[in-house]
C-alpha cells in the first residue's frame, strides 16, 4: 500500500509564541486554516522549499489545559541544519534552552514552548567538536 507522507502535528497553548518558536528554527508559515465553529486555527510551517513536509501547529481557541505536558508519546520532530553550533547559538541567543548540546557536533535536541522535542541533526558529516558545546551538561531532558 504506497503512502505519502502529509505532516506532524503538534498542539500549541500559545499560537504565537510556538510561531516565533518555529521561526527561529527556519520555519516559515506556508497556509492557515481557521474553523470558526470547530473553534481551532490550523497553521503549517516549513523550511523554505520544503513544503511537502510540514508540521500542523493545531490550536484550540478555548484552551487545552493538558498544554504543556511532558507528554513524548509522538517522539520528536527532526531537522537538518548547515552548521548544528550557528543553529544552537543563534537559538540560545533568543532565549532556548539546549537540552543537548551538540557535543558530537552532530545532534543537539531543544523543545518547543509547548514542550515539543525537536531534534537538529548536523547535514552531512559530524562538525569537529568545540567548545562551549563540547563541555556543555544536558539541561533538563528530550
Amino acid at each position: 500500500m504506497p503512502l505519502t507522507y502529509l505532516h506532524t502535528m503538534v498542539r500549541v497553548k500559545d499560537l504565537e509564541k510556538s510561531i516565533a518558536f518555529y521561526q527561529l528554527l527556519g520555519l516559515q508559515e506556508t497556509r492557515r486554516y481557521e474553523n470558526e465553529q470547530g473553534r481551532f486555527t490550523l497553521v503549517f510551517m516549513a523550511p523554505p522549499g520544503q513544503e511537502e513536509a510540514p508540521v500542523e501547529l493545531t490550536y484550540n481557541w478555548d484552551g487545552d489545559e493538558g498544554l504543556p505536558s511532558d507528554s513524548r508519546h509522538f517522539g520528536h520532530l527532526a531537522y537538518g541544519v548547515d552548521d548544528i553550533y550557528a543553529a544552537c547559538r543563534h537559538l540560545m541567543d533568543n532565549g532556548v534552552t539546549i537540552n543537548r548540546p551538540p557535543r558530537d557536533g552532530r545532534m543537539a535536541f531543544v523543545r518547543s514552548p509547548d514542550n515539543i522535542s525537536i531534534e537538529l541533526l548536523q547535514n552531512g558529516d559530524a562538525l569537529p567538536p568545540a567548545e562551549p558545546w563540547a563541555s556543555m551538561e544536558n539541561t533538563g531532558h528530550w
